[in-house]
């Protein structure tokens, strides 16, 4: 699968209390809300890290929710950067993986 070249892929770890209190839920519902695919997924340091696909428009907005999250969530960061090169492949829907 090919991606647009007006498309952007970006990983994002989110840092503070964001497990256990349904982010990677809302996380999904709210990409897939906005056309945006990729993953996201609970870290064992207790931060969640996602890989973020689709229309630079739709990629702010997403970024932007990130900050906040789901109203049980208290984001203390967010740290967004290019996506290394073993995720830096075309995505199709947005699923939520295994914890890593």
């Amino acid at each position: 699968m090919r991606r647009p070249a007006a498309e952007v892929t970006l990983q994002v770890r989110v840092t503070g209390g964001v497990q256990g209190v349904g982010f990677r839920e809302a996380m999904r519902a709210e990409a897939l809300r906005l056309g945006v695919r990729g993953w996201v997924r609970n870290r064992r340091d207790g931060s969640v890290e996602a890989v973020v696909q689709g229309p630079r428009a739709a990629i702010a907005v997403l970024t932007a929710w990130i900050q906040h999250g789901p109203p049980a969530a208290r984001v203390s960061g967010v740290v967004c950067d290019a996506v290394p090169g073993e995720h830096d492949r075309a995505y199709a829907g947005f699923e939520r993986l295994p914890s890593a």
